[in-house]
C-alpha cells in the first residue's frame, strides 16, 4: 500500500510499504478514507520530537471502513464508518476510568522509556514516535487500529468524512483548549495562534459562552478566517502582543488565554538559544519568541492559561514569576479525544460548528503528500488545513489558492 514516510528531518516520502495486520485480538485494520495534516506532524519533519526512525508511516488524524477486525472486537464489524482518536485508550486502566484518556496506563508499548523523560508513561498514539509507542499512522491507504474495540468512533449515517475527521484530533483539542477556560458567559478570551487548533479553540469558545474572543496571528488567511468566525484579530507583527491587548479590553486584559501555538515547529538550534537568552534578560522584550510567555504575560490577574499546543522536553523559558505573582492558573495536556466525541458529534449535527470551514487543501492522491507538508509548513498558497483522500474519494483534486477564489467567485 502506499503511505507517507519519515526518512530524516525535512524527509517525508510517499513509499510502498507492507500492508497492516491484525497484532492483538482488539484491533481493527480500517481502509483510510480520509486523513489530514497536523501541525504536530511538523514537529516530526522538523526534527524535533525524539525517536522518530527512517520508515516510520506517519499520521495520527485519520478515518475509514473496517476492513476486518481481531477475534476479541465485538463492537465493531465490517463496513463501519469510523474516526480514529489520535491517542489510543485501553478503557479499562486508572486513568481511563477517571476518562483521562491521553493518559492511558495500557496503550504505549514504550511508556518505560517515555517515562524517563516525563516521570510517568501517557498513552500511545498513531503515527508519532516510538516514544508513544512505535505505532504505523493513518496517512496511508490502510491503517491498524489498537483499542479500536474501545477507541474507534462509529460515525452516524448522513455525514461526510470531511465533517467528522477533525472529530481525531484537532476539535477535540481546540475545543478542550476552551473548556479548560472555565469560561464564564460573556468573559473574554485571547487565542493565540490561528492555525486549526487555534480556529476550533475560536468557535469552542464562542459556543461556551464567551462575549468576545481576541485571535492573534500574522498569517493573511488565519487572520481572515478567525475574523469570520467572530474573532477580533491582532496582528502580532503590529507591535507588542501585550499593548494591543490592553488597548482592546480598556486594559482589563483577557479572562483566560490560550496558547495554540506550542513550540516552533521550524525553529533553528541558534534560534532557540535567542529565545532563552531574550526570555531569561527580560520576560517584557517585545520580541519574546514564545507564545506561553505572552499569553501568561497578557492573561489578567487571576486568569487562566490553557495550553493545547505541543511542547516536547523540559527546556522550555517560561515566565514564571510573572505566572506565580499574577496568580494565574494553568490547565495543560494532551486531548482526552474519546471524552468528547459524541458531544462534538452533537454540535455537528446541531450545524452550532461547521468543522469543514478550515479546510483549504484537498488531494485525494496521497503522491501530493510530501510537498503539500512543505506548503503547510511554509504557509504558502494560503494553507490552513490539508485533508488526504489516499483511495480517491474526494471529489476535489488539489488546487491553488488563486483557483480556489476563482472557484468561491
Amino acid at each position: 500500500m502506499k503511505a507517507l514516510v519519515y526518512h530524516g528531518r525535512g524527509d517525508i516520502r510517499c513509499d510502498s510499504v507492507p500492508d497492516p495486520k491484525i497484532e492483538d485480538g482488539r484491533d481493527a485494520i480500517i481502509k483510510v478514507t480520509a486523513c489530514a495534516i497536523c501541525g504536530s506532524d511538523l514537529h516530526l519533519m522538523g526534527g524535533f520530537v525524539p525517536e522518530m526512525k527512517s520508515g516510520d508511516v506517519l499520521g495520527h488524524e485519520c478515518m475509514g471502513e473496517v476492513v476486518e477486525v481481531g477475534r476479541e472486537n465485538k463492537r465493531l464489524k465490517i463496513g463501519d464508518r469510523v474516526v480514529i482518536p489520535f491517542c489510543l485508550a485501553c478503557g479499562e486502566c486508572r486513568m481511563c476510568k477517571m476518562e483521562l484518556y491521553s493518559c492511558c496506563e495500557r496503550s504505549n508499548r514504550n511508556a518505560k522509556e517515555q517515562a524517563k523523560a516525563l516521570g510517568y508513561g501517557v498513552a500511545g498514539a498513531l503515527g508519532y514516535s516510538h516514544l508513544t509507542g512505535g505505532y504505523a499512522g493513518g496517512q496511508a491507504e490502510y491503517a491498524r487500529i489498537p483499542f479500536a474495540d474501545f477507541g474507534a468512533f462509529i460515525v452516524p449515517d448522513g455525514y461526510s468524512d470531511e465533517q467528522v475527521l477533525f472529530l481525531s484530533d484537532i476539535f477535540p483539542t481546540g475545543y478542550m483548549a476552551a473548556e479548560n477556560c472555565d469560561i464564564k458567559k460573556g468573559q473574554t478570551i485571547a487565542v493565540f495562534g490561528c492555525g486549526p487548533v487555534g480556529l476550533f479553540s475560536i468557535m469552542s469558545a464562542l459556543v461556551l459562552g464567551a462575549g468576545r474572543v481576541i485571535a492573534v496571528d500574522s498569517i493573511k488567511e488565519r487572520m481572515e478566517l478567525a475574523r469570520r468566525l467572530g474573532a477580533e484579530v491582532i496582528d502580532f507583527k503590529d507591535g507588542s502582543v501585550h499593548d494591543q491587548i490592553l488597548a482592546l479590553t480598556k486594559g482589563e486584559g483577557p479572562d483566560a488565554v490560550i496558547d495554540a501555538v506550542g513550540m516552533e515547529s521550524m525553529g533553528s538550534e541558534t534560534t532557540m538559544q535567542r529565545m532563552a537568552s531574550a526570555v531569561q534578560s527580560s520576560i517584557s522584550a517585545s520580541d519574546r519568541p514564545y507564545a506561553l510567555n505572552d499569553a501568561i504575560l497578557s492573561c489578567r490577574p487571576g486568569g487562566v492559561v490553557s495550553v493545547p499546543g505541543v511542547y516536547i522536553g523540559s527546556a522550555v523559558p517560561t515566565a514564571m514569576g510573572a505566572f506565580m505573582n499574577k496568580g494565574l492558573s494553568m490547565k495543560t495536556g494532551q486531548t482526552h479525544v474519546h471524552k468528547y466525541m459524541e458531544k462534538l458529534m452533537r454540535l455537528i449535527e446541531e450545524e452550532r460548528i461547521d468543522p469543514t470551514v478550515i479546510i483549504s487543501h484537498r488531494t485525494a492522491d496521497l503522491g501530493d503528500g510530501p510537498n503539500l507538508y512543505k506548503t503547510f509548513r511554509a504557509k504558502e498558497d494560503g494553507c490552513v488545513k490539508v485533508v488526504m483522500f489516499p483511495h480517491g474519494t474526494s471529489s476535489e483534486k488539489t488546487m491553488g489558492h488563486e483557483e480556489r477564489q476563482k472557484q468561491m467567485v
